[in-house]
C-alpha cells in the first residue's frame, strides 16, 4: 500500500508540471483529489486494514493529500498571473515600453562652470585648475594681502590645523580662486590669459545669496598693452552670450587689493528686472564679479616686470550667474538636494 501512494504521488507531481491552462488543471484536481479519485479510494479502504497498517497508510494518504492540494494553490496562482499578463491586467502591461533606467545628468553648477568654460575658451583663454586646500602667502600676502590688512576681513577664512611651511606660510582652505594667478606666473611667462574654476571656502553667514561653500571662476590676462577697455570688452562679450542681449550691464568703481583701479560689476536682477526684490536687496541689481587691472606688487609677485607688461583679473561668484539667468531666488535650492528642483536644469 504504501507503494501504492508513492508511486500515486510520482504520478501527480509529473502530471502536474505539464499543466498549462485552468481546463486542464480542474481535470487534474478530479483526477487525483476528486471523491472517485485513487487518493480518495486509499482513504476508504483504510477501514479493511489492520490496525497498525490502518495508521501508517492512513497518515501517508493524508500527508500526500495536503501536498497535492498545495501544488494545486500555487498552479492556480501561476496560470493566474500568467492569464493576468495575457490579457493586459491590471498589476504589469506587457505591451508598454520599458522604463528606462535613471541614469542622473550632471549638477547645474558643474553644467554652468562647463558652459562658461566654453565661453572663455572662445575668446581664446585656458582653463586650469588649483589646490583647494591652499597657503596662506599665495592666498593673500602674494596678492597685496598682508597680515593685519583689513582686506582679510571680507574674507572670513577657514583655517587649517598643520605646522607652518618651509617659509613660516599657513595653511587654510581658499577663500577665492585667485591664488593660481601667482602660481600660473611664477612658472609660464606672457602672454598669459587663463580662468580657474573651482570651489572656494568662507566662514559666513547662510542666506539667499550667500553660502560657506561655493564656485568661483578667476579669470587673469597679461601681455604688452592691455587696458581697462580690454577687460570690459571681454566682460560685455561674456554677459552678452550667457545672459542675452536685453540684460542691462553696470561698472562701478570699488577696491580689491590686488588690482588697481579695481571695478566691481552687477547684472540686472533677472527676479525683479531691475524693480528691486528681495533678492537683490531692493536695489535692482546683483554684483556678480570683482574687477581691475592687475596690481604691479601682483606682477612683481609673480616675477613679471610691471614696467614692460600690464594685465586685467577678474573673478566671479558662480552660484549667482544662473540666479540672475534664471530668476532663482535662494541660492541655497542649489545644495539642497531637492530632485524636483534639480531636475528642471
Amino acid at each position: 500500500m504504501n507503494q501504492q501512494i508513492d508511486d500515486l504521488r510520482n504520478q501527480a507531481v509529473a502530471s502536474l508540471k505539464t499543466i498549462a491552462s485552468s481546463d486542464e488543471l480542474n481535470s487534474w484536481r478530479v483526477r487525483y483529489l476528486g471523491k472517485k479519485s485513487s487518493l480518495m479510494a486509499v482513504l476508504k479502504g483504510l477501514g479493511e486494514l489492520p490496525a497498525e497498517e490502518r495508521r501508517a497508510v492512513g497518515g501517508q494518504a493524508n500527508q500526500l493529500k495536503k501536498e497535492l492540494e498545495a501544488l494545486l494553490k500555487e498552479k492556480e496562482e501561476a496560470l493566474a498571473a500568467v492569464s493576468n499578463l495575457s490579457t493586459g491586467g491590471t498589476d504589469v502591461d506587457i505591451t508598454l515600453p520599458g522604463r528606462p533606467a535613471n541614469l542622473g545628468k550632471l549638477h547645474p553648477m558643474t553644467l554652468v562652470l562647463h558652459e562658461l568654460g566654453e565661453i572663455f575658451a572662445s575668446m581664446g583663454f585656458e582653463i586650469v585648475e588649483g589646490p583647494e586646500v591652499e597657503w596662506d602667502y599665495y592666498n593673500f600676502e602674494a596678492l597685496n594681502i598682508p597680515k593685519e590688512h583689513p582686506a582679510r576681513d571680507s574674507m572670513q577664512t577657514f583655517w587649517v590645523d598643520a605646522p607652518p611651511g618651509e617659509n613660516g606660510w599657513e595653511m587654510l582652505l581658499r577663500t577665492h580662486t585667485s591664488p593660481m594667478q601667482i602660481r600660473v606666473m611664477e612658472k609660464q611667462k606672457p602672454p598669459l590669459r587663463i580662468v580657474v574654476p573651482g570651489r572656494v571656502f568662507r566662514y559666513e553667514a547662510t542666506d539667499a545669496t550667500h553660502i560657506p561653500m561655493f564656485h568661483q571662476i578667476e579669470g587673469l590676462a597679461i601681455d604688452k598693452g592691455i587696458t581697462m577697455a580690454d577687460l570690459k570688452g571681454t566682460l560685455y562679450e561674456f554677459s552678452r552670450r550667457f545672459f542675452g542681449t536685453d540684460r542691462r550691464v553696470r561698472f562701478r568703481c570699488d577696491f580689491f587689493p590686488f588690482v588697481e583701479p579695481g571695478v566691481e560689476m552687477a547684472v540686472e536682477c533677472g527676479v525683479c528686472k531691475g524693480e528691486g526684490c528681495r533678492l537683490c536687496g531692493q536695489s535692482g541689481w546683483i554684483e556678480i564679479l570683482g574687477a581691475g587691472m592687475v596690481h604691479p606688487r601682483v606682477l612683481e609677485a609673480g616675477g613679471i616686470d610691471p614696467d614692460v607688461y600690464s594685465g586685467f583679473a577678474f573673478g566671479m561668484g558662480v552660484e549667482r550667474i544662473p540666479l540672475l539667468r534664471y530668476g532663482i531666488d535662494d541660492i541655497r535650492l542649489f545644495y539642497s538636494s531637492d530632485l524636483r528642483f534639480l531636475r528642471q536644469f
